[in-house]
């Protein structure tokens, strides 16, 4: 993998009735919060809404682990998810820890960094698509 640590996808719902509400609550995200998240070792954390509901969060860390370890064991994260658990269907705890993570099956960087012209002609080849 690159130089950015372990990638950690993960998915909630959030209750439709609430999306305009939620979507203000992240437009200021507490500073307090913002710190807590950056010391925890998460970098390039992104939240993604759909119209539906469907959140995918997304943020790379050395240590997945650690960062969560982190953040349950920070006040200030325990606060900023008791305001927050009331917008989400698909969880029964703390969204940051109990939110389902997906499986990464493609990473481009990752992918060009060890292939070869003929491990991707090969490999478009396994797939029946043309590699030119």
């Amino acid at each position: 993998m690159g130089t950015g640590g372990q990638r950690v996808c993960f998915q909630v719902r959030v209750r439709p009735e609430l999306l305009d509400e939620y979507r203000r609550a992240h437009e200021a995200v507490w500073p307090a919060m913002l710190r807590e998240i950056e010391a925890s070792g998460r970098r390039n954390y992104t939240l993604f809404l759909a119209e539906d509901g469907l959140l995918i969060g997304y943020y790379e860390a050395d240590s997945p682990e650690a960062s969560a370890r982190y953040l349950a064991e920070s006040a200030v994260a325990a606060e900023w998810e008791a305001a927050m658990g009331r917008f989400f269907l698909s969880v029964d705890g703390r969204a940051d820890q109990d939110a389902p993570h997906l499986n990464e099956v493609f990473n481009l960087a990752d992918q060009l960094a060890t292939s070869s012209p003929t491990t991707a002609e090969h490999s478009a080849h396994i797939v029946g698509i043309s590699a030119t």
